[in-house]
């Protein structure tokens, strides 16, 4: 932890990113209220929608249908995730043009260290990368800018004027911006630490900023309390870098796929994505977790250890015989709802360790050349850009892209879409 006394972090958040994309790309849609899905269906929820969609009660979450009644007008627009992060490399292109970009935190987030006379010069610098977005990106996607001594401040202001905003947060000026948000604007506390602080004395960010440093890790139980306090104050905190731990995909099934045999089918694919991303990572992984949803049900959930691999065959021999095992446990005319496949225990190959009894049985020996038949197969796929090859036909699913979900902390790569 260390103090700092000046504006050190530039904070980018892009305003309604999805539905800012297709305002961009779709001029006829520029002034409707729009919300975007993920798959084509009346049934189907929001997972963003524009400021205009907000002003008529839209929210996060809510189904096509549901909106329809009370904004009639709306333009629903299924997600293009391929397009949303061919926009997503224009834009950290445009900014690399005026302040190297630190760190994605996600597609539509994105943090920049200042230094030098650029910590003195922030605003302008600000105004300048907002201008260039605009030319380069195009006037509809625009951005909400944080300036602060720290990461967690920046992206605290970033959300203080949204949209289009651009808020500074000085180290000379603290608390005083801080005092009029709620707990929960503050990144890291949720509905359930909010109570959690509560209970502690603390309701407000004034509470928070006046507790003792070592109260607020033992309200957390953990140093994560102390280094909220630290961040709060505009000190500058360096956590550990975090390592990959896995690697999986899931699907919500829509009406017609979530029969067993098509729910398989979706699963498969799923899986042949993860062990995609798996090798062009350059690990391997010693276990496979399957989980399923039936509409009607609990969650059930299983997971098979076996010897390191990668290669598609070996791992969707594996998730085929949990899920077998998971579809026994339903009804015979269960719908499932959802399926989940992760790829854990994972290393690299040079990490481990020979196996003493390994004589190079058939098993061995099989997965041995899927691997080199795998290696084979990616170079082409990679090459053309699409899947030239495949395991079998293959299927085309509801919403399209499996493997190319964007999530927080995940801006899927171009080969995501092959």
């Amino acid at each position: 932890m260390q103090a700092v006394s000046e504006i050190e972090c530039l904070y980018i958040d892009f305003d309604a990113f999805f539905a800012s994309v297709e305002k961009q790309l779709r001029p006829e849609i520029r002034n409707l209220p729009v919300g975007v899905t993920a798959l084509d269906s009346e049934y189907s929820s929001f997972i963003t929608r524009c400021y205009m969609a907000k002003t008529f009660g839209i929210k996060r979450g809510m189904k096509v249908r549901d909106a329809r009644e009370i904004c009639p007008q709306i333009s629903v627009q299924v997600a293009r995730p391929d397009i949303y992060v061919k926009i997503h490399n224009l834009i950290l292109e445009e900014i690399d043009r005026h302040v190297p970009v630190t760190k994605v935190w996600s597609i539509d987030e994105m943090e920049c260290a200042l230094i030098g006379r650029e910590r003195f010069a922030a605003p302008q610098l600000a105004e300048q990368i907002r201008a260039g977005l605009a030319k380069a990106v195009g006037p509809y996607i625009t951005p909400s800018i944080g300036l602060a001594p720290n990461q967690f401040l920046a992206k605290v202001a970033g959300d203080m004027n949204k949209p289009n905003g651009l808020t500074v947060l000085h180290p000379r000026d603290l608390p005083g911006p801080l005092l009029d948000l709620a707990l929960t604007d503050l990144p890291g506390i949720s509905a359930g630490m909010s109570v959690r602080l509560s209970r502690a004395g603390v309701q407000t960010v004034e509470d928070f900023w006046n507790l003792e440093r070592k109260h607020a890790r033992a309200i957390w139980g953990n140093i994560e309390g102390e280094r909220m306090w630290a961040q709060l104050h505009g000190h500058k905190v360096e956590r550990p870098e975090t390592q990959k731990r896995m690697f999986g995909h899931s699907r919500v099934l829509t009406k017609g796929w979530n029969t067993p045999d098509k729910a398989l089918d979706c699963l498969s694919l799923l899986t042949v994505k993860a062990a995609y991303r798996l090798r062009r990572s350059g690990y391997l992984c010693r276990s496979l977790s399957v989980a399923l949803r039936p509409g009607d049900g609990e969650r059930w959930s299983a997971q098979t250890s076996f010897a390191p691999c990668s290669d598609d065959q070996a791992l969707t021999r594996h998730m085929r015989t949990l899920f077998k095992q998971g579809c026994a446990q339903f009804s015979k005319n269960a719908r499932i709802k959802t399926v989940y496949v992760m790829l854990h225990d994972i290393s690299k190959p040079e990490e481990i360790s020979g196996d003493l009894f390994d004589f190079a049985d058939e098993d061995t020996a099989r997965s041995k050349r899927w691997g080199n038949i795998m290696t084979a197969m990616d170079g082409l796929n990679t090459k053309h850009g699409k899947a030239m090859v495949t395991m079998g036909p293959r299927t085309n699913l509801p919403g399209g892209f499996a493997g190319g979900k964007i999530a927080f902390g995940r801006v899927p790569d171009t080969e995501d879409f092959i």
